[in-house]
C-alpha cells in the first residue's frame, strides 16, 4: 500500500529545491517583525541581524513540530510556521510603554512565554470548534485567506518602502509584472519537476533581472557574518507585566483562530481532511513553538497562510518537503550569509511571485465553496455577509481606528473577523432553532425559499 502524498519522501535534490521554495515564499513575512521591532527599539545593525537570524532559527524548529511531530504535538501536515504579524502592534505598544528600552525585548518575551503556554494548556478544547467548520465556513475563510494576503503581495510589487522615491515606479512594477509572466509561461509550458518549482525559478530569473536595473542590493552579503548562533536570553531575563501578558494573549487567541482555519485549509488542499485531534496537535505545535521561542530570542509562532498557496498551486503535498524548508530556516538563523542570500531577492520580484501564491489560495477556497451548497438561501448569506466582514480591513483600513487598540489586534485581521462571522452565521442559520424548516434552492440571496412562507 502506497504512503498518502502527505507523508511521501521525494527524491532528495526536489526535496531541496521545494523545500527552499517554501523558504523563499515566507521569507519575507518571517523577518518583517524582527525588522519593525527591533528599528522601533533602536537596535544596532548587528543585534537587529541577531534578532532576525533567531526568529529564523525559532522558525524552522516550530516547523520541524508542525511537520514531524512530537508525542501529541504537531499536525504532521505541510504546515510552514514563522513569526506572526499579528503580534507586531502589540509589541511597538510594550516598545512605546517601555520606559528603558533595552527592558521592551524581555518584557516581549516574557508575555510570549506565558501566551504560549496558556495556548498550549488550552489546544485541545479549542480544537473542539472544528465541528462548527463544514464546508461553507471553511471555503469562505479559505478564500479570505487569499484575499487578505494579496494586498501583501501588491506591497511587495511596488518596492520594499512606501517612503521611498521608487515606490510604485515603473521599474518595480515591470519587474513584477515580468517574474508573475515567467511563472505562468513556466506553468503553462513546462511539465513534471520544472513547473513544480516555477515560483522558485521565477524568483531567481526575476533577481537576475534585477541586477541591471539596480533593484537587488547586495550589502545584505556582504555585511552578514558567517557562523552565528542565537545564545539564549541575548537581550536579557524574560520579564513578565500583566498588561503585556493580556495583550499577547489576545494575540494568541487571534493565532490559534487563524492556525485552525489555516489547518482546516490545507486538510482539504492536500485530501486528509483536519479532525479534531489534528487541529489540537496542530495548535500544540503552534503555542510550544511560541513559548519555547524567546529562549532564542524569537517572538510567537503561527501557521503561514502564504505556504499554503504554494502547496496548493505546485500539488505537492509531502510534509517533508516542508521539514526540509524547515532546516534551511534553521541553518539560515546559524548561518546569517546564507540567510541574507534570500534578503538578496528584490521586493517586487517577491510580489511578482506572490500573486500566484495567494491568489492560489483564494482559488483553492473558491473550490470548497462550489461544494458546499450554495444552492440554499442560508449558505449564501452565510457567505456573503462573512466575506464582507472579512474584507473590511482591507477596504478600509481605518474602519475600526475608535476601536481600543486590544480589539483592533482582532477587529484588523479580516481572516479573524470573517471566521468569526462565518462560524456565528452558521450556528444561526444552520443549526440553532431549526424545525424542520431548511431553506429551499432559490435564484437570489435576497429570495426567500418556500419554506420561509411556511409552505413545505
Amino acid at each position: 500500500m502506497s504512503a498518502h502524498p502527505v507523508d511521501e519522501k521525494l527524491p532528495a535534490l526536489k526535496m531541496a529545491t521545494t523545500g527552499l521554495q517554501h523558504v523563499a515564499a515566507m521569507y519575507a513575512g518571517v523577518v518583517a517583525p524582527p525588522l519593525i521591532v527591533g528599528a522601533a527599539i533602536g537596535l544596532t545593525g548587528t543585534e537587529l541581524t541577531f534578532l532576525t537570524g533567531a526568529c529564523l532559527f525559532t522558525a524552522g524548529l516550530a516547523t520541524f513540530l508542525q511537520t514531524l511531530g512530537v508525542w501529541n504535538v504537531g499536525a504532521r501536515l505541510p504546515f510552514v510556521n514563522g513569526v506572526t504579524f499579528a503580534g507586531v502592534a502589540p509589541m511597538l505598544a510594550v516598545v512605546d510603554s517601555t520606559g528603558d528600552k533595552d527592558d521592551a525585548l524581555p518584557v516581549i518575551f516574557g508575555a510570549v512565554i506565558v501566551a504560549g503556554l496558556l495556548g498550549f494548556l488550552a489546544a485541545p478544547f479549542f480544537s473542539k470548534a472544528v465541528r462548527f467548520f463544514p464546508p461553507v465556513v471553511t471555503g469562505t475563510v479559505i478564500t479570505l485567506i487569499g484575499v487578505s494576503l494579496l494586498p501583501v503581495a501588491f506591497g511587495w510589487a511596488q518596492g520594499p518602502s512606501p517612503t521611498a522615491d521608487d515606490y510604485g515606479s515603473a521599474t518595480n512594477l515591470g519587474l513584477a509584472g515580468a517574474t508573475l509572466l515567467i511563472v505562468l509561461l513556466l506553468r503553462r509550458f513546462t511539465r513534471g519537476f520544472v513547473k513544480q518549482i516555477a515560483v522558485l525559478l521565477g524568483l531567481v530569473v526575476g533577481t537576475v533581472i534585477a541586477v541591471p536595473l539596480g533593484v537587488t542590493d547586495f550589502t545584505p552579503v556582504a555585511e552578514a557574518d558567517v557562523i552565528g548562533f542565537p545564545t539564549p536570553f541575548h537581550f536579557g531575563a524574560p520579564q513578565f507585566h500583566v498588561a503585556a501578558i493580556v495583550s499577547m494573549c489576545v494575540v494568541m487567541v487571534v493565532s490559534m483562530t487563524e492556525s485552525t482555519a489555516d489547518m482546516l485549509a490545507l486538510g482539504e488542499i492536500v485530501d486528509r481532511p483536519a479532525d479534531e485531534r489534528t487541529i489540537a496537535a496542530g495548535l500544540r505545535a503552534d503555542t510550544l513553538g511560541s513559548a519555547v521561542s524567546p529562549l532564542f530570542n524569537g517572538f510567537m509562532c503561527s501557521a503561514f497562510a502564504q505556504n499554503i498557496g504554494l502547496v496548493a498551486m505546485t500539488r505537492i503535498r509531502s510534509r517533508y518537503v516542508v521539514a526540509v524548508g524547515g532546516g534551511f530556516l534553521v541553518l539560515m538563523g546559524l548561518c546569517p550569509v546564507a540567510a541574507s542570500l534570500i534578503a538578496v531577492v528584490p521586493r517586487p520580484v517577491l510580489g511578482g511571485a506572490g500573486v500566484v501564491l495567494f491568489g492560489s489560495v483564494a482559488a483553492s477556497g473558491i473550490q470548497t465553496l462550489v461544494r458546499a451548497g450554495l444552492d440554499k438561501d442560508n449558505n449564501v448569506l452565510i457567505v456573503a455577509v462573512s466575506l464582507a466582514v472579512g474584507i473590511i480591513p482591507i477596504t478600509a483600513p481605518e474602519f475600526y481606528h475608535a476601536f481600543p487598540e486590544t480589539a483592533r489586534i482582532v477587529l484588523d485581521s479580516g481572516i479573524s473577523t470573517g471566521c468569526v462571522a462565518a462560524v456565528l452565521l452558521n450556528l444561526v442559520f444552520n443549526h440553532l432553532g431549526r424545525d424542520g424548516h431548511d431553506a429551499q434552492d432559490v435564484t437570489h440571496p435576497m429570495e426567500a425559499g418556500d419554506d420561509l412562507a411556511g409552505v413545505r
